[in-house]
C-alpha cells in the first residue's frame, strides 16, 4: 500500500505538470467524429523497439479518440518522444516540447467520472489514456500507456484504448528507461522516439 500511495503522488506531479492547459471550459475543442461502425486501431511505432497496437475505444471516450486519430492522421506525433517513462506504472508521450509542458492548438473536454462522464475502462496493464493539467478539460496531444494496472487513476483520466499487440515493447521501454528523477523524467537524447502513429479501421 506503501508503494501505491507514493506512485498516486507521483502520478499526480507527473501529469499535472503542463500540458498546454486551459481554464476556461469554452474553449475545448471537438474533433470530427469517428464513424460509429468502426473499429479504430493505432499502430505507434517506435525507434529501436517496435510497435504498440492500441484498440481505441469509442465507448469509453469518442472525444478523446477523435481527437487522438485526428492528430495522429495529421502526422502530429511523428518524431515526438516518451519524456517520462516509470517502470512498473506507465510511459509517457506526445509532447512537442519534450518536457511535459507541451501539447497540440487545442485541449478537449475531460471524459471520466469525476468530470461528468461515464467511462468504464480501466486503468490496467496495456491501456491508454490521456495526460493533463489541473483543469479537467485541459488535455491536449500527451498520451501514456499503463504498464502495470494503475486503477487508482480511474475517474480522473481518461481512458481510450487498450494495447492489442506489442505489450512486451511497452516493457522493453519501461525497463531500459533511466529516468533521472521520481517523476520519471528522461533526458532528451535518451527519449524513445515515436517514428509515426498510423490509425487503421475495420468496419465492424
Amino acid at each position: 500500500m506503501k508503494f501505491k500511495h507514493v506512485l498516486i503522488v507521483v502520478m499526480m506531479l507527473l501529469l499535472f505538470t503542463g500540458c498546454g492547459g486551459s481554464s476556461d471550459t469554452s474553449d475545448t475543442y471537438t474533433p470530427p467524429a469517428l464513424d460509429t461502425e468502426a473499429t479504430y486501431y493505432a499502430d505507434i511505432d517506435i525507434a529501436d523497439y517496435g510497435v504498440i497496437t492500441v484498440k481505441l475505444d469509442q465507448e469509453a471516450a469518442p472525444v478523446t479518440c477523435a481527437n487522438f486519430v485526428e492528430l495522429a492522421e495529421s502526422g502530429f506525433y511523428d518524431g515526438l518522444t516518451f519524456h517520462r517513462i516509470m517502470a512498473d506504472f506507465m510511459m509517457q508521450g506526445g509532447d512537442p516540447s519534450g518536457d511535459g509542458t507541451g501539447g497540440s492548438d487545442n485541449n478537449i473536454v475531460g471524459e471520466f467520472s469525476s468530470n461528468g462522464f461515464e467511462n468504464d475502462l480501466s486503468h490496467k496493464r496495456g491501456v491508454i489514456s490521456m495526460a493533463r493539467a489541473q483543469d479537467p478539460n485541459s488535455a491536449s496531444s500527451q498520451f501514456f500507456i499503463c504498464h502495470a494496472d494503475s486503477d487508482f487513476l480511474d475517474g480522473d483520466y481518461a481512458a481510450f484504448g487498450v494495447v492489442t499487440s506489442g505489450i512486451e515493447v511497452v516493457d522493453a521501454v519501461c525497463k531500459k528507461a533511466e529516468p533521472t528523477d521520481n517523476n520519471g523524467t528522461i533526458p532528451s537524447d535518451a527519449q524513445p522516439v515515436i517514428n509515426s502513429i498510423k490509425v487503421r479501421i475495420e468496419q465492424d
